[in-house]
Parts: structure tokens; sequence; C-alpha cells
């Protein structure tokens, strides 16, 4: 078992729960529930995990996040699953890995967490949504977290979440939105400067980066450009600031996405991803196998599937 899988998920029956109790008043509107969810459990994980020649899976919440209006209860969610991932990587330190729970835009309890989930619990890194409520990571609000991760030297994992606004109907957030989410995110970032504030970062872009690779090269050249940007970057310095993310493959690994994503990321920034239990068994084999039989280099598979992984866990090396 060779592979580190650095796009996995956890649905722990308490964070089903918090889902449930939801009923209609989910974010954005959308209802949440462990009915629309697929099912999980650390057996199931593993079993997956021995299939695909995955040795260790990096854990984490997936949208809808934590926060659902209240303060309080988005702290005591967080504080519940993150004490329960981290028995179960306690359990099977070879097999799992945390990447922590925050209750962001609760900017107090996100920092308490951290602390918590670093000090406490030891975590590989924290999972962040991409926005909040139309508020994306770049914006000013979240500086204090992003001060406190570079501090740490934590490794973020950044997933997509619900667009603001409304959505298209018979096109769910999962098939197209969670691209443009994360793409959005990426952006804001680099704009905002953050990773140049912050150098000690190391963000890790879902789904290949949604169209970060393919579309670098507009993107550096439209607001390296434009006098409607302003944040006085140029074009190579956006171009270079979008290459700074690493990226996994999960849903990505074929043979469209993988020519611009590996010729655009820098040696070592890709890395595999499942998308687990969201993609299930079959779904991991298709894409796994999608990914061996691409041509590329012993070295560069051997980086994404474990190698590159190594340097940001070094516990797992």
């Amino acid at each position: 078992m060779n592979r580190i899988d650095v796009h996995q998920h956890l649905l722990p029956r308490v964070y089903l729960d918090a889902l449930d109790a939801l009923g209609t008043d989910g974010p954005d509107g959308v209802r949440w529930s462990s009915s629309v969810l697929p099912s999980w459990s650390p057996q199931g994980a593993l079993a997956m995990m021995d299939t695909h020649s995955i040795g260790t899976g990096v854990l984490s919440l997936s949208a809808p996040g934590t926060h659902f209006g209240d303060d309080a209860a988005a702290r005591e969610l967080v504080t519940r699953v993150n004490d329960l991932h981290a028995e179960l990587v306690k359990d099977r330190p070879d097999r799992f890995g945390m990447f922590a729970a925050v209750p962001l835009p609760d900017l107090d309890g996100t920092l308490d967490a951290i602390a918590h989930a670093d000090d406490d619990l030891h975590a590989d890194g924290v999972v962040l949504l991409a926005n909040h409520r139309g508020t994306y990571l770049g914006d000013p609000a979240f500086e204090p977290v992003f001060a406190e991760l570079d501090r740490r030297r934590l490794v973020v994992f950044i997933h997509p979440a619900e667009l603001p606004g409304p959505g298209v109907p018979g096109l769910t957030a999962a098939l197209a939105d969670f691209l443009l989410d994360t793409t959005r995110a990426a952006l804001n970032l680099v704009l905002h400067r953050v990773p140049e504030r912050y150098p000690n970062l190391t963000m890790i872009l879902s789904h290949a980066g949604g169209f970060v690779p393919y579309a670098a090269d507009r993107f550096a050249e439209l607001a390296g450009s434009s006098p409607l940007f302003t944040s006085g970057l140029s074009e190579d310095e956006i171009r270079e600031g979008l290459r700074g993310f690493h990226f996994d493959t999960a849903l990505s690994a074929g043979p469209s996405a993988l020519p611009s994503l590996l010729s655009f990321a820098k040696p070592g920034h890709v890395h595999f991803g499942s998308d687990f239990p969201y993609v299930d068994d079959s779904g991991v084999g298709r894409f796994a196998g999608k990914l061996k039989a691409y041509d590329t280099d012993p070295a560069t598979r051997a980086s994404i599937d474990r190698t590159g992984a190594e340097t940001l866990f070094p516990r797992l090396a």
C-alpha cells in the first residue's frame, strides 16, 4: 500500500445528526441530511484504501462545513468532530490523517479550534471552505486566521462550498460549481497577496484547482494589466502566485485534465486524492486507473502517489 490520499472525507454520526437537525435551514437554502449523503465508516474507508493501494487517507469534513448560523453550536460541533477524528488517528496513525475542522466565519472560535487541533490533537493541518456566505478566503476579515496558520506552519486543505447565489436547476454544486468556487478562492487569495504575506503557508486546492491550471494565463494577463484590479501584482507574479498552490487529483485524474495540471503545477505539488466516500469505491478505482494509465515519468508518478505528500506530512515518511 503506497499512496497518501490527501482528499478523503469522514462523515461521523455526530456530524450527520447536526445536518439532520438543520431541516430546511441549511446554508444557502440547501437541504442537507444523512439521507442524501453516502454512508461512511472507518472500516469501509480502510477496505477501499486496501483495494486501491492507499496507505494513508488524510480525512476532512466536506461542505457544508460546521457553521450553520450559531457560533456556540458550531464551536461545539467542531470540538466533537475533531476530538473523534483525533481518536481515529490515534488508533491508526499509519492509516489515517487529520485536517481539523474549524467554525469559520467565527474568528475567535476558529483561532481556538486551530490551537486545540495543533497543540492538543496534533492534527496534520486544517480544512477551510473556499467561501463562507460569499466571503472568500482572501478577504481581510480572515487575516487573523491565516496569520495563525502561518505561524504554526499548518497545511491548509481548501475545499469548495456552495456558490453564493442561486444554482442552476439540474446542475448540482458538485458537478460544476465546486470548480468555480475553488478557482475564485485561489484568485482571491493571490490578488489579496495572502501567500506573499504568509510564506509558511502550504495550501492544497481540491479537484486539481478547479480550472486554475487551465486558465492561469488568462487570469495573469487580465488581472495583471487591467486597471480594474488594484493588487499591484504583475502578470508573472500572479502566475507564480497561483503556481504556489498544491493540487489534488480527486475527480481530475483523466487525460483531459492531467496535461494542464502537470504542466502548470510545480514539481512535487500534485497529490493523489480520492474524494471518498462522495466518490464510491468503483469511482475511486476508475480515476486511479486513469492516473495509472497516464504516460508520465516514474519520479512524477511517485511524487503524486506518495513522496510529494511525505514532504507535507513528515510523520508519514
